[in-house]
């Protein structure tokens, strides 16, 4: 195949190296996850044999368009491949931009291995670098969890999209967007916010990595986790 400069490209054509014939891979969310879903269509559609369990509707929709197998997580899973808004020099991580925390989140859990696509850009020295934390809220509680998560120090905005309608996730929650300065300590405030009753999950995934793959350009190189060294 020819060589790519598009980060992207370059990004999931080297994740599709880790996968098999016969793989169950889990389908992530976002762009770097949509390059790879289409990367691996043009496999499928070559002959390999794959399924996919998507993290959220619009994966799995685009997924059938493309025609790749769809299972659920009744499957046993061999590798994740998914994207993330920053990674810290730990492989810690900051999901949620794109909406889709919680499923991404459950569909790792059930995988062995996670591997993230990034952009070199998302590489960050402190998590919340970017200042922005997403957080899943159940819809009945928003108002005691913005006054709960202002109490932690974060600045919290319901997401929303046309017309200013609360963006709603396809577990029928809603986002908000806390605004936030680097996070001194992820592990104490993943605790706290997890602790608020009616937040549903934040985008923190500190621990769930095994795998990143960097992109710089067209120059793709890999970090292992703790989890991947091991």
């Amino acid at each position: 195949m020819a060589a790519t400069h598009d980060p992207l490209e370059a990004l999931a054509e080297r994740a599709l190296g880790l996968v098999r014939d016969g793989t169950v891979v889990g389908l992530g969310t976002g762009r770097a996850a949509t390059a790879f879903l289409h990367a691996l269509a043009a496999r499928v559609r070559d002959g390999l044999r794959v399924k996919g369990v998507p993290t959220s509707e619009e994966t799995a929709r685009l997924a059938r368009e493309l025609g790749v197998p769809l299972v659920g997580l009744e499957a046993d899973l061999d590798l994740t491949v998914d994207g993330a808004d920053e990674v810290d020099p730990e492989l810690n991580l900051i999901k949620g931009y794109g909406g889709a925390l919680v499923r991404e989140r459950i569909v790792a859990a059930a995988s062995p291995r996670q591997v993230i696509l990034v952009t070199a850009d998302k590489l960050v020295k402190v998590l919340g670098s970017h200042g922005r934390l997403p957080v899943e809220v159940l819809p009945f509680a928003l108002p005691l969890c913005r006054r709960r998560l202002e109490a932690l120090g974060l600045k919290p905005v319901l997401r929303t999209e046309e017309g200013d309608r609360p963006f709603v996730t396809d577990n029928w929650n809603v986002l908000v967007d806390c605004a936030t300065d680097p996070i001194e300590d992820p592990p104490a405030l993943e605790r706290a916010i997890l602790a608020i009753p009616g937040v549903i999950d934040t985008g923190l995934f500190l621990g769930t990595a095994d795998t990143v793959l960097v992109a710089d350009g067209a120059t793709v190189r890999e970090l292992e986790g703790r989890r991947g060294r091991g």
